[in-house]
């Protein structure tokens, strides 16, 4: 897999891989990541990957990461009183 963009944004590490065939889009923040498989076929290219990256995408992927870190919690608090 390698490394092929990265998109700047405040909060989130944003980085596009080429690797089979596919693009991977991959949000970072914290310890938790959501990734993005996209098939080289069906854009033209990393410009394309890109441009799917939107304020909107953006809000949707931290809203995601919000909810991973409650279940996180939650789940962390529930091992602890076994």
């Amino acid at each position: 897999m390698r490394i092929v963009a990265e998109v700047p944004h405040p909060v989130m590490k944003i980085s596009i891989f080429s690797w089979n065939e596919k693009y991977h889009l991959k949000f970072e923040a914290g310890p938790f990541e959501q990734t993005y498989k996209i098939k080289q076929l069906d854009v033209t290219g990393v410009e394309d990957v890109k441009n799917m990256v939107t304020d909107e995408f953006c809000a949707r992927v931290l809203e995601r990461f919000k909810a991973m870190r409650d279940d996180f919690v939650t789940a962390w608090k529930d091992s602890q009183n076994v």
